[in-house]
């Protein structure tokens, strides 16, 4: 029966899952399991009658035999664990941290102790790295959250000291919410799509997005998330790592807006080596005026550009700044193009580094213009003194014109006046009935008179409108032939002996949207200075030709002619040719014809020949264009 119960007794030792060693008050093994023989690397024949420190390291004895005499006095089951930290002995040599829980029992009046130990030092271990992680966590300067994936909107649970610092958030307001809120109203950038996609699909994902402090201030967030993934592939968390990147963000766009002049910037910028003198970049300004690639330069050196210096010389002057005996250097020089042209510059040489590479600024400045100034100077007193003696000249030819314009209205106004007085005197005189056709004649006269010095009138006035800005342009549409037919019907008045106007062919159906009475007094103009200049027996006709957009009338004679060497001037007001100067006229119907269809849009040409005809042309636009 005793036998019975001891196999009954192994049999519950082995099956204990921990290390059983079983102790007498005097601390010496009396009985220990297979567990606890391979935990501390004994075999049980080793271990038996053996003192319980042979387990325990030698530096906790004296604290274990005080903690173990107060454990027999007490005699109640407690674990030795909560109360500090215990650590056993292999073999080995080696120490490993160790839970143990002892309970006295008695058997035939003797005490023993049963101690259950628990080789605890891979949780140890565990715990220790949690919390040197943990530590780590908190410690990093790079904002740090996590958040559980498998809950409704994907919250913060987790976020270190430097995210908070970062954001200016408390805990309340940053645990248990989706991290959106670091985006306030700015919930449209395109990086955040990107975010959105990744987490749908449990990936991982890098992004830089405008995120925004408690005080709304706004910082530029580099973001890294990586998923957390189980043994049966669930997304349970996303860690989130955040790094304030706004300084670098500032940077790049001062960079940019530094890169932005240099490219944009209309002066030559070159950067060359400060050894090899070979060029490593060149801006906008540079390759536009040069005419070289970017490629081309940079197998190129200052020395091919210039012209009047060797690389003896040039390596001279820029030592100075390699050794910093000066901050610049500014010199002038000739460049050569690509295409062989040359001119001058103005060189700003500086040394500086880029990167780990020591290198030469070039600011070019051309001074071609500088260079130029005194020629301009020359040239510029010379047009104002050319501009001064043609002022002069017009003021002399104004006066002149003041001059043969009183003169000419005296003479033209002089003559048809004695002309009406004359006629009105004999008239008085031709009383009987067959007189009458002596009184037609002066009649006539009178008319003729009137009608001219109306005409006369009508040119001063039209011209003082033209000079003053006065004249009001009335556009209408109407049809050509109307116009045509006005003139030619009152220039038939004025038709000499023999003199005919040949009417022009197919223009009933054209029509103009212009002013009707500025037309209407061009070709009266032409005409009638046709009809003057001509001799009797002499036909005056008139062409025209309409397309789309323009319409062209030729009025031509066979009369006296323009003088080549008048020809110039025929358009100047009160000039007239030398061959008329017997023939009544002002020498202003011309100018005011010219006038009218510049600012009709239109234009006027003519050819002449003395003593064969005059063609005149003028081109006017279907519509109007002013």
């Amino acid at each position: 029966m005793l036998q019975q119960d001891q196999e009954i007794f192994n049999i519950l030792l082995e099956a204990v899952s921990e290390g059983v060693i079983i102790v007498d008050n005097q601390q010496h093994i009396m009985e220990v399991n297979a567990t606890a023989e391979v935990m501390f690397g004994y075999k049980k024949s080793e271990l038996f009658q053996k003192d319980l420190n042979l387990l325990i390291p030698s530096n906790y004895h004296a604290s274990h035999a005080n903690h173990f005499e107060k454990f027999i006095e007490q005699g109640k089951k407690r674990p030795m664990g909560k109360a500090s930290d215990i650590y056993g002995l292999k073999k080995t040599g080696d120490i490993f941290d160790i839970e143990v829980e002892l309970s006295p029992f008695t058997i035939y009046n003797k005490t023993y102790v049963m101690a259950l130990v628990r080789d605890i030092s891979g949780l140890k271990e565990t715990e220790k790295n949690l919390m040197l992680k943990s530590i780590a966590l908190q410690s990093a300067s790079n904002g740090i959250i996590i958040t559980d994936a498998l809950k409704k909107d994907n919250p913060v649970i987790y976020f270190n000291s430097a995210f908070q610092r970062l954001t200016g958030y408390s805990s309340k307001e940053i645990l248990n919410h989706n991290c959106r809120f670091l985006q306030g109203k700015d919930r449209d950038q395109k990086p955040l799509k990107k975010l959105r996609k990744a987490i749908d699909k449990g990936e991982s994902c890098q992004v830089i997005l405008r995120n925004y402090k408690k005080d709304g201030s706004l910082f530029w967030n580099d973001l890294y998330i990586m998923p957390i993934i189980d043994k049966h592939g669930v997304v349970t968390n996303f860690i989130g790592i955040q790094n304030d990147v706004t300084l670098r963000k500032k940077a790049e766009a001062e960079r940019n807006h530094l890169a932005t002049i240099f490219d944009e910037s209309l002066n030559e910028i070159y950067v060359f080596d400060s050894k090899t003198l070979q060029f490593i970049n060149v801006n906008y300004g540079a390759l536009k005026n040069i005419g070289y690639t970017i490629e081309e330069l940079k197998t190129m050196t200052p020395l091919d550009l210039k012209i009047q210096e060797d690389e003896v010389n040039f390596k001279n002057n820029i030592e100075t700044l390699r050794k910093k005996n000066v901050e610049k250097l500014e010199f002038e020089t000739i460049h050569q193009r690509k295409d062989g042209t040359t001119y001058p510059v103005e060189v700003h040489l500086q040394l500086s580094n880029l990167g780990e590479v020591e290198v030469f600024v070039a600011i070019i400045l051309d001074i071609t213009e500088r260079k130029n100034y005194t020629e301009k100077l020359e040239n510029k007193v010379e047009e104002r003194t050319k501009q001064l003696n043609e002022a002069l000249s017009k003021e002399k030819e104004l006066n002149e014109l003041k001059t043969k314009f009183l003169s000419l209205v005296s003479h033209e106004f002089k003559t048809p006046l004695s002309g009406i007085l004359t006629s009105s005197v004999l008239l008085s005189k031709y009383t009987l009935s067959s007189q009458q056709q002596k009184r037609d004649k002066h009649v006539k006269i009178i008319a003729d008179k009137v009608q001219y010095l109306t005409s006369i009138l009508n040119d001063f006035l039209s011209l003082e409108q033209l000079e003053t800005g006065k004249l009001n342009y009335n556009f209408t549409n109407f049809k050509l032939s109307k116009v045509i037919d006005e003139v030619i019907y009152n220039a038939n008045m004025l038709l000499k002996k023999g003199q005919s106007i040949k009417y022009p062919d197919n223009i009933d159906d054209l029509s103009l949207y212009q002013d009707e009475k500025s037309i209407t007094l061009i070709l009266s103009n032409l005409v009638n200075n046709a009809i003057i200049y001509s001799h009797e027996h002499k036909a005056i006709s008139i062409f025209v030709n309409q397309n789309e957009t323009e319409t062209t009338i030729k009025i031509e004679d066979e009369g006296i002619g323009i003088p080549l060497k008048d020809q110039n001037n025929i358009f100047d007001r009160y000039y007239r040719a030398e061959n008329v100067s017997n023939t009544q006229g002002t020498g202003i119907g011309l100018n005011i014809v010219k006038n009218h269809l510049e600012n009709l849009g239109g234009t006027i040409t003519f050819e002449s020949k003395e003593n064969t005809g005059t063609t005149f042309t003028i081109t006017i636009p279907n519509t109007a264009t002013k």
